[in-house]
């Protein structure tokens, strides 16, 4: 999942180890738990709601981590910076503005409602620094 990420994350321009971060805090360390379930391969909770919409289904994992780099493009990139892969996360579009979000800090409010979202990934990120 990690080279997932590292891959994915080169073809975008996205901080992989911010996005694995965020996958981390977002799945509970894989653990998953709500309504997003492992099968799903949706690692950052897309379109995740209430049980009727449990949230964005991919068929593989990798798809999985494309979608979640991708929407990631979408918060922290301005309109005039495009994709490199062909967009498979279903709410790219949604995000407005784009690049509303350039740091990690600033997904909180806008990703994720918690006001300690940034601090949390910042938290993670230095875990994952010591290794």
């Amino acid at each position: 999942l990690a080279k997932y990420y590292i891959q994915e994350g080169a073809a975008e321009g996205i901080n992989s180890d911010c996005a694995f971060v965020q996958m981390c805090l977002e799945t509970g360390f894989l653990k998953f738990g709500n309504l997003v379930t492992p099968e799903m391969h949706n690692y950052c909770g897309l379109g995740s709601m209430d049980a009727d919409h449990p949230g964005e289904v991919f068929a593989t994992e990798q798809l999985g981590v494309r979608a979640h780099i991708q929407h990631l493009h979408a918060y922290d990139t301005t309109e005039d910076i495009t994709l490199n892969n062909e967009c498979i996360d279903r709410r790219y579009k949604y995000v407005k503005p784009r690049g509303k979000a350039p740091t990690i800090y600033q997904l909180a409010g806008t990703w994720a409602m918690d006001k300690s979202y940034g601090n949390k990934l910042d938290a993670l990120l230095t875990r994952l620094e010591q290794y």
